[in-house]
């Protein structure tokens, strides 16, 4: 083990001395040994240090812009196989094998130039340092930089930055690119938000103008940023319609920015800090904060409104936060004109949105011939679910079509099947804002499409009296659905939303068997 009784100094020879000895040694710097290494062995090469997360080379070269080829001669290369599963245990396919290259030396080409880049992922500090070498000509470069590698760096560089079928997400302190939210807001279209056209069109109005509005704002010398909210109660579809913003928004190479916290390791001030200044590099944007009410703590409110409207250029930025408790939201942020001065009120839906709902599902279901779905049922259904949030009428039709699957409805077996397969999918499509009746006003008259009127009320503990046309009491669809309308009523809570708390937290295939459960319920 050696002898500890000998020391080169005499102070070593105290308990003190030799307990220091123990934990003195060099520092270390691994980015300078690789540097040496490479020079050593490349001493006619310029090498050209990059950190990683400012210029992606090899995935530069991915998308087609250059080509790398790992030099994989004398298995001189450090790589990881590891296995990557499908995204759902209802996938077709079994997952993938993929390569993950840790140390590595590539042959690199970019515009018909040709160079070596080494890459290197090591430890350091409490995480992972990437860093890649560029080796060009020593020749052809000047005393401190390499024209060709600038220009690679330069070109990777601008590419890095923007998104490609991503969506910027910032979590832990720090900005991601995610393409799996990218996929999700793909399938979001206004056409499938069923909300009030009045207030469907101001808010997309209101977005698209303000980004096609930079000229006029220039002109008038007005800062060109704005601020927007959303509220309502949990589950309205405030996300919904954010989605949608967030698809019909890339057309216009506006790209999305969606901040899921401000909790990090540095604290919340340095991420807020982040947030604004990637959000400034990437104007035109759109910066999404969910649950504002949440996000901004007392604590740091005083920052972030410094952010939000400080000295610091912020044109080209629109925000949108949404929050469940309006009331919650400092005065300095929900009322200062010039911050969040535009906000939409999600309610619960009125007759005239809960018949487009209806008519959404009829328009659907018409591409399957087994099911009767009158016109008028939409008319019946819609004054049966006075009060109902568009996520119980959703709740109402799954339930319906549930029970026709499992024999409450006189349809023939050969077409049951089909017809749940489709009735999946338009559960699937369907997406659904509670509130669409905030332009609607408790006591409005309001008209129906079979030309007569009626004044909407406010919610009801108790479900309407509504008489069925005689044309449509055998109806197998019609019954059903007054079936289920009234086990609805029987366990609706105006207090809460159970049925969104339950999709929430349990997933789909909860609130599938808590639907067969009431279902079953129902029978006995």
């Amino acid at each position: 083990m050696g002898d500890y009784g000998s020391s080169p100094n005499a102070h070593d020879a105290t308990l003190f001395g030799r307990t220091r000895a123990l934990f003195s040694a060099p520092a270390t710097n691994t980015e300078l040994n690789i540097l040496e290494a490479i020079r050593s062995v490349y001493p006619d090469k310029h090498v050209t240090p990059l950190i990683k997360g400012y210029a992606d080379l090899v995935a530069f070269a991915k998308a087609g812009h250059a080509t790398a080829t790992l030099r994989r001669d004398g298995n001189e290369y450090l790589n990881n196989r590891f296995y990557v599963p499908a995204p759902s245990r209802m996938s077709s396919h079994d997952g993938k094998l993929v390569d993950g290259v840790k140390i590595g030396l590539y042959d690199y080409t970019y515009e018909e130039q040709s160079c070596l880049v080494f890459y290197a992922e090591y430890l350091h500090s409490c995480g992972t340092t990437a860093m890649y070498f560029i080796l060009t000509p020593a020749s052809s470069a000047g005393p401190d930089h390499s024209e060709q590698a600038d220009k690679l760096i330069k070109a990777a560089g601008k590419w890095s930055t923007q998104l490609h079928e991503e969506v910027y997400v910032f979590d832990s302190g720090r900005w991601m690119k995610d393409p799996k939210l990218w996929q999700a807001v793909q399938n979001s279209y206004w056409d499938d938000v069923i909300l009030d056209p009045a207030m469907k069109d101001t808010l997309i109005n209101d977005v698209e103008n303000f980004f096609d509005s930079r000229a006029v704002y220039e002109e008038y010398s007005v800062p060109w940023k704005r601020g927007i909210i959303l509220h309502g109660e949990p589950g309205c579809g405030k996300t919904i319609s954010i989605k949608a913003l967030m698809n019909s928004l890339q057309k216009r190479n506006v790209a999305s920015m969606y901040v899921k916290s401000f909790e990090a390791q540095d604290g919340q001030q340095y991420s807020i800090r982040q947030i604004f200044k990637q959000a400034r590099i990437m104007a035109p944007c759109m910066l999404i904060f969910e649950d504002l009410d949440s996000l901004v703590v007392d604590k740091f409110r005083s920052y972030f409104l410094n952010e939000v409207d400080g000295l610091e250029n912020n044109d080209g930025i629109l925000m949108i936060g949404s929050t469940n408790h309006l009331e919650r939201l400092d005065p300095g942020i929900a009322k200062r004109p010039s911050r969040f001065d535009r906000k939409y009120h999600y309610k619960l839906p009125g007759q005239r949105e809960r018949t487009l709902y209806c008519e959404y599902w009829r328009k659907k279901l018409q591409k399957n011939s087994s099911v009767q779905f009158d016109e008028q049922i939409c008319i019946i259904v819609s004054q049966l679910t006075e009060g109902f949030s568009f996520a119980y009428l959703k709740e109402l039709f799954v339930q319906t079509l549930l029970a026709i699957v499992g024999g409450g409805a006189d349809i023939d077996d050969d077409d049951e099947e089909d017809f749940y397969d489709h009735a999946k999918e338009v559960a699937k499509d369907t997406k659904i804002v509670e509130g669409s009746g905030s332009l609607l006003k408790s006591d409005e008259v309001v008209s129906i499409p079979d030309g007569s009127y009626k004044t909407e009320s406010k919610p009801q503990n108790t479900m309407p009296e509504v008489a069925i046309p005689e044309n449509l009491q055998t109806n197998p669809l019609m019954r059903i659905l007054h079936k289920q309308t009234k086990a609805l009523w029987q366990e609706m809570d105006n207090t809460a939303d159970e049925i969104h708390s339950r999709a929430k937290v349990g997933g789909e295939g909860d609130k599938r068997a808590a639907a067969r459960a009431r279902i079953a319920a129902n029978r006995r």
